[in-house]
């Protein structure tokens, strides 16, 4: 070949690969990233063929090492482009249009893992995307899923109280929010971290099952909860007349009591919660009940006698003392407690007592004690072990109806504190702690 066509050819070449090779190489993207763990990501793939048919893949290795992995086929659209915000999956591990559908659709590689574990000490999740072509590898992206702002910062509280405090960033004073977990006792670090991630100092508060605090949950003092509250209060980070509470489970249940007791409490949002007060928990308790005041133990509905109307009547909670808006959250399939029905029943009550203050029910016929989470992870579980009782529980639910819960809970909880923590909330008639 002459040097004339040689060059000629290396000129062809480079044309060709400015002009036409730079639309023939496949993309896959991952928005937004990084994204905090509450963000609905959406995944594209650009550069396809039109109509065909391809796999993305996504895994991630959890806070317990445990491999998780998912799949979903797609079909391109008339501009070889995929969207899992806008497309149907034609097949794989769920079935309905959903930007982060990849992610919360994951399974466990190993038969015996029982629920996913996230990211120790707040870590960062790492998740893997794979676009499959004809079954070879054509793009990979890589999401970072933060379960905190880097600008929050933690600081220890010990002494008297015990917990963690998540601030936000910025000088000014923030709305504050005392979170408290459930019969795993510890600290709720987790819900804490998006608070502050949102713009709330979050105060997670221990009160059993840490350091030298109780055991069990029983005999629960609920004046430690006022020394709580007074000291945030006085915390130069937080706007002392803008102070709510979140809680769990059995924290939703002492979210909803705190609420009802102390008119520095302007915003309660419950997940899961009971509408009355229950005994002990787990196993190992010492006393039947699991709070007092003043120290007596307050009411409780026990399981022996839980068809009682008049034990019922004296363990529900006088939510309507309430002394701002209430968000209640609860699982329609849940199989830990009935905390739809008790959900409803809370709201019942406030009706009929003409609660001045917004009422916010949200229930999921699909979900289960899981409801309304506030992040987008793998949703799959099985039976998993109580931390404290030991014994297998089942939190009901599936995949899918919790995932869906979480999606559509998310902005509205966070919408409902914009509404009703960040501007003041008029204060109603005061109501002696613990009366009904």
């Amino acid at each position: 070949m002459k040097i004339a066509d040689i060059r000629f050819a290396l000129l062809w070449i480079w044309i060709c690969a400015g002009a036409c090779g730079a639309t023939s190489a496949q993309t896959l993207q991952v928005t937004p990233n990084p994204a905090l763990a509450d963000q609905a990501v959406t995944i594209h793939v650009s550069a396809l063929q039109p109509g065909e048919r391809v796999t993305i893949e996504a895994s991630l290795v959890d806070g317990a090492d445990q491999l998780w992995s998912s799949e979903a086929k797609f079909v391109a659209d008339a501009q070889g482009s995929i969207d899992t915000a806008a497309q149907v999956p034609a097949g794989g591990s769920y079935k309905e249009v959903s930007g982060p559908g990849l992610i919360w659709s994951m399974r466990p590689k190993d038969k015996h893992v029982a629920i996913y574990g996230p990211p120790r000490l707040l870590g960062v999740q790492v998740i893997d995307f794979r676009l499959m072509r004809s079954g070879q590898q054509a793009a990979s992206a890589s999401l970072e899923q933060l379960r905190i702002a880097e600008s929050v910062r933690q600081v220890q509280v010990q002494g008297e109280l015990h917990g963690f405090l998540f601030l936000p960033a910025g000088d000014q004073p923030h709305p504050g929010m005392l979170v408290v977990g459930g019969s795993e006792g510890g600290i709720n670090a987790g819900k804490a971290a998006w608070l502050a991630s949102h713009g709330y100092v979050a105060f997670a508060l221990a009160y059993f099952r840490y350091e030298d605090l109780p055991r069990n949950l029983e005999a629960i003092p609920l004046e430690y909860f006022a020394t709580a509250l007074s000291w945030m209060m006085k915390r130069p980070e937080i706007q002392p007349d803008h102070i709510g509470v979140m809680g769990t489970s059995r924290g939703g249940e002492l979210a909803l009591q705190l609420g009802s007791m102390y008119p520095q409490i302007k915003a309660v949002v419950a997940y899961v919660p009971a509408n009355v007060r229950h005994g002990a928990c787990c196993g190992g308790a010492d006393v039947p009940y699991a709070w007092t005041w003043h120290g007596h133990p307050l009411s409780y509905l026990s399981l022996v006698r839980r068809n009682d109307p008049a034990s019922l009547v004296n363990a529900e909670i006088a939510v309507e003392n309430t002394h701002g808006p209430i968000l209640m959250i609860g699982g329609e399939d849940d199989e830990i407690w009935e905390s739809s029905r008790m959900v409803a029943a809370a709201a019942a009550r406030l009706k009929h007592a003409h609660f001045p203050y917004a009422v916010e029910v949200m229930t999921y016929p699909h979900a289960g004690h899981r409801a309304g989470l506030p992040e987008i992870i793998p949703a799959w579980h099985g039976a998993v072990v109580h931390p404290v009782s030991g014994r297998e529980e089942n939190f009901g639910g599936d995949p899918k109806g919790d995932a869906a819960s979480s999606l559509d809970a998310i902005p509205k909880v966070l919408r409902f504190l914009r509404a009703n923590l960040e501007t003041s909330v008029e204060t109603a008639p005061s109501v002696p702690p613990g009366t009904k």
